[in-house]
């Protein structure tokens, strides 16, 4: 039977540098958007968190992704709608990280359902997950970031947020309140040097767009007539992770207007 990927060690020169590298803590790492992201910080040399709810194996699939490209890093379960299994999960990974530290909220779910006809349930799923859950990933990675005296924090919102959709209330609002979330604690913590800001990925292949991806034509809203390259949206999140002196602003990566 072929080892888990959290088994694998890191070489011995990894494992020496874990403590000394920047650090990521990415959300809803297990697949899609998530995973790209793990990857693109492992390739630039990061120790990175692979933080998952129910699916292992797909986490499992990531970290040895990590692993792969010459990061280092571990995975973190976590039910992002409860504060105590946050906070459990930020505490663990701040402390497997001693450098600077960068959290990714990426962790969301969608629906496909008219307003009109929307359960109470299926509704606050998609808040508590998609907005709740990064509230609960702020407020825990806040002490950390205070005590290293700084650090960065994006959060994965939509397109959506800006301008509704059809069928999607619940999404387009939880995506709608993030943007309320980052700029205010990006004013909160501004003065404690944490940045904090909003990254737009435009559209991608993933398991929230299965049944709704335009097809080749339904791209006439870009300026561009395509939509944004994942390998151009993850490059975005590494390089924004890194800035000194940005902080409370969104970044679209496709050629929509806001």
């Amino acid at each position: 039977m072929e080892p888990s990927a959290s088994s694998i060690p890191p070489s011995t020169d990894q494992r020496l540098d874990t403590t000394t590298r920047q650090a990521a803590l990415i959300t809803g790492a297990s697949g899609g958007i998530g995973r790209a992201i793990c990857e693109a910080f492992g390739k630039a040399g990061w120790y990175v968190g692979v933080h998952y709810y129910r699916n292992k194996l797909a986490a499992d699939t990531t970290l040895r992704q990590v692993l792969r490209v010459g990061g280092t890093g571990d995975l973190y379960p976590a039910d992002i709608r409860e504060g105590e299994s946050v906070r459990h999960m930020v505490d663990r990974f701040s402390g497997n990280a001693s450098g600077p530290l960068v959290v990714v909220c990426n962790a969301g779910i969608g629906q496909s359902t008219l307003l009109a006809r929307h359960s109470e349930e299926i509704w606050d799923n998609v808040i508590t997950t998609n907005l709740t859950g990064t509230f609960h990933c702020l407020r825990a990675i806040a002490p950390s970031l205070l005590a290293r005296g700084g650090g960065s924090i994006i959060v994965i919102g939509s397109h959506t947020g800006f301008h509704g959709a059809t069928g999607q209330s619940a999404y387009a609002t939880s995506k709608a309140g993030l943007i309320g979330l980052v700029r205010t604690a990006a004013l909160e913590w501004g003065p404690q040097n944490i940045r904090v800001n909003l990254v737009l990925p435009g559209w991608q292949k993933t398991d929230l767009t299965e049944r709704i991806f335009p097809d080749d034509k339904g791209w006439l809203d870009h300026a561009l007539h395509r939509p944004a390259a994942l390998d151009e949206v993850v490059g975005t999140i590494v390089y924004i992770a890194q800035l000194k002196d940005v902080s409370g602003q969104v970044w679209s990566c496709d050629s929509r207007h806001l």
